[in-house]
């Protein structure tokens, strides 16, 4: 197979995968202009078009979810190969792509950051959604979610500390509102509603002593990201549910209160998952060796603090 078949086969599954040639061009490091030829010439030489695209949608034809359905198998053959022939290297090397959840991210970048120092010739492409993604399927080498949320068919290991929710209101809001002294003090309109990635709105997992006291907040704002809740608590909106060290600071310093601490237990920690390998490769084995190593250790990491906009609530 030529280079230029392989690269032609490979913007296919971008674009199938994505569901436009924008998206894909910038999974595949190129222009859409330069994507688009690649599947022109893809398309010439097999004499079908593959995708019925206007200036606003792009979607597969028939022949086109043929080609797909029996290229995507091959593909993955040939990148276990190549993969198996680069794991012999001694020296780690390439691409590790790992999806996490935005907290799962912050958790785990200080062990990126030590490992890209450790292997310069490693490169580590971290992203971070809501969404819980079928890793293999969107070409990612690991995953990092809630212990909970792992899949059953992937393999596990721990990563972290365990995790804790904070509920807190600015001392403003305080100042004309009695602060509860149980659950069943929370008054729902004046609770921070967070809509999940699914579109689902949270129920406050409250908890003590084994009695669970799930909550649904009724309030006036509901949102998907932690630094618009943030914002709001602190100008005295209501109260909100964090992650604990989402607000840490924010508690040390004094700009919010923490309430009914005793009823936010610890909680599973994250989990770094991933399909079972018969060949991994170098730099994939040195990552696990490291997560293992700080599993053992015991030493908590230090997270990455929660200071950019663009982040899930929970």
């Amino acid at each position: 197979m030529t280079d230029t078949g392989l690269k032609g086969i490979e913007a296919v599954l971008a674009i199938a995968r994505r569901g436009s040639f924008r998206a894909a061009a910038l999974d595949l490091a190129m222009s859409t202009t330069a994507l688009s030829h690649v599947i022109g010439r893809l398309e010439a030489g097999l004499g079908v078009r593959l995708f019925n695209r206007t200036t606003r949608s792009v979607a597969l034809t028939d022949a086109g979810r043929e080609f797909v359905a029996r290229v995507a198998p091959a593909l993955a053959e040939i990148r276990a190969a190549m993969e198996t022939v680069r794991s012999r290297r001694e020296t780690p090397s390439g691409t590790l792509r790992i999806n996490a959840s935005v907290q799962a991210g912050r958790a785990v970048a200080p062990m990126v950051l030590a490992f890209l120092r450790r292997y310069p010739d490693m490169q580590v492409d971290l992203v971070t959604e809501g969404r819980l993604v079928d890793i293999v399927a969107e070409g990612f080498d690991l995953g990092i979610r809630p212990a909970d949320l792992v899949p059953r068919d992937m393999i596990a290991l721990p990563l972290g500390q365990a995790q804790r929710h904070a509920l807190v209101a600015a001392p403003k809001w305080l100042a004309v509102h009695p602060a509860p002294a149980s659950p069943a003090d929370l008054d729902p309109v004046h609770c921070i509603r967070v809509r999940l990635p699914n579109g689902a709105l949270l129920r406050w997992p409250l908890e003590k002593d084994g009695e669970q006291a799930p909550f649904e907040a009724a309030g006036r704002l509901t949102v998907d990201e932690a630094a618009i809740a943030r914002a709001a608590v602190l100008d005295g909106a209501g109260i909100g549910l964090f992650h604990e060290a989402d607000v840490a600071e924010d508690i040390a310093a004094g700009r919010m209160t923490r309430l009914l601490e005793d009823w936010t237990p610890e909680r599973s920690g994250f989990s770094l998952y991933y399909p079972g390998r018969r060949n991994p490769s170098a730099g994939f084995v040195a990552f696990l060796a490291m997560v293992r190593l700080e599993a053992r250790s015991g030493i908590p990491e230090r997270a990455i603090p929660a200071s950019s906009p663009g982040q899930h609530a929970v």
